[in-house]
């Protein structure tokens, strides 16, 4: 069976651990913490960076950061994970979804501001499979209403819009490392605060709700309780194990992105015949080669097709289920219909991409796509 994901090791994360575990300092924010935030804010120039032990958790460290308190309203896409909502949900948020765009899973710029009231407190963008939402109308949105910008940079590390790092645009990005990630540390992730006036109090979040940071760089002369807070930093095993990772950024990204255009060569007569959609990268966007996917012409092809799949060895997984027709959420919703939202959730299957998915497999998993739709091919359903 050709999985959907397999972990890749570098061969310098053992080493890293075994540093880590002798150094006798485990508990976090030690060398390798140091030094993979130093990595981010010297490679992308965020003001600051901090690990978190999730994305998750870098989200709740945003909507903390920004204050959000029951009455506040936030606008999300529905399409994504639940994480991206639920973050603002626990401080009492109340959500307006977003529906995607017609040519991407991403959030419609052009229905954000229509979704704005009185109540709004932030707009939080996801950055879906690693290719951006288009930044500048969203920026100049919140600029025009006051409203803070979190980027859901999950699957983005590594990628950029009109030549700008995803995370460092909004006014806090989010970013995962979890081992379906481009790079990995098995869960883990990372704050960036782009704006100087969050990060005093992001470092006190970030250690329990006490100045403890503070006090050993020397700048108190003890540490107390002075605000909310969590054991949001990851233990130093955690890092250690990421480091490895980003000293190999250049080749994990050269290497996925060989696969993904793979993907595109061998698929595109098939799209071309109008049996699905790839993937589209907008001009303003560049390619972290995070996902491949495909949108076919209705649930019932995509069913059928990740089975077919699964009996000649290829493991392919749909994605997200609309959050505004979730069980927890959908007596909360406004009512309003996210057509696009659905149409991703019933029709997207994501293909195998590791570092370690070798080209034959990749023409395999292309060979039995073309094998499922048959020399009748334009006979199949509808164009997408």
């Amino acid at each position: 069976m050709i999985p959907f994901n397999k972990p890749y090791l570098t061969g310098k994360e053992a080493h890293y651990l075994y540093q880590a575990v002798y150094s006798g300092k485990l508990s976090g924010n030690g060398q390798y913490t140091k030094a993979c935030q130093k990595f981010f804010e010297d490679q992308y120039g965020f003001e600051k960076s901090l690990l978190t032990t999730s994305c998750t958790d870098a989200l709740e460290m945003a909507a903390l950061l920004l204050r959000i308190e029951s009455g506040d309203e936030v606008i999300v896409p529905s399409y994504t994970f639940v994480s991206t909502a639920v973050a603002f949900v626990r401080q009492g948020a109340r959500i307006r979804f977003c529906d995607s765009r017609p040519d991407h899973p991403g959030m419609d710029e052009s229905q954000i501001e229509s979704l704005i009231t009185p109540r709004t407190k932030a707009i939080v963008v996801v950055h879906y499979a690693g290719v951006a939402c288009d930044m500048d109308p969203i920026l100049a949105l919140a600029r025009k209403h006051n409203l803070a910008v979190v980027e859901d940079a999950a699957q983005a590390v590594d990628a950029f819009y009109k030549g700008r790092p995803l995370g460092g645009l909004g006014n806090l990005g989010c970013f995962s490392f979890h081992e379906t990630k481009n790079v990995i540390s098995g869960e883990g992730g990372l704050l960036a605060i782009n704006r100087r006036e969050y990060s005093e109090r992001a470092e006190i979040l970030w250690e329990k709700g006490t100045n403890r940071a503070s006090f050993f760089r020397g700048e108190v002369n003890k540490y107390g309780w002075v605000d909310i807070g969590s054991s949001f930093l990851p233990a130093e095993t955690v890092s250690a194990f990421l480091f490895a990772q980003l000293e190999n950024l250049r080749s994990i990204q050269a290497r996925r992105s060989e696969i993904w255009n793979r993907y595109q060569e061998r698929l595109a007569p098939l799209e071309a015949k109008g049996l699905f959609r790839c993937p589209h990268i907008p001009s303003f966007a560049s390619n972290n080669a995070h996902m491949f996917y495909l949108i076919l012409p209705d649930l019932a092809t995509r069913s059928a097709l990740i089975e077919h799949l699964k009996a000649n060895g290829v493991l392919a997984v749909f994605h997200y289920l609309s959050l505004h027709s979730s069980p927890f959420y959908a007596d909360k919703h406004d009512g309003r219909e996210l057509p696009w939202s659905d149409l991703y959730s019933d029709r997207l299957v994501r293909l195998p991409l590791f570092f370690e998915l070798a080209d034959h497999q990749v023409d395999f998993i292309c060979d039995q796509i073309g094998a499922f739709f048959g020399p009748q091919s334009l006979l199949h359903g509808t164009r997408v």
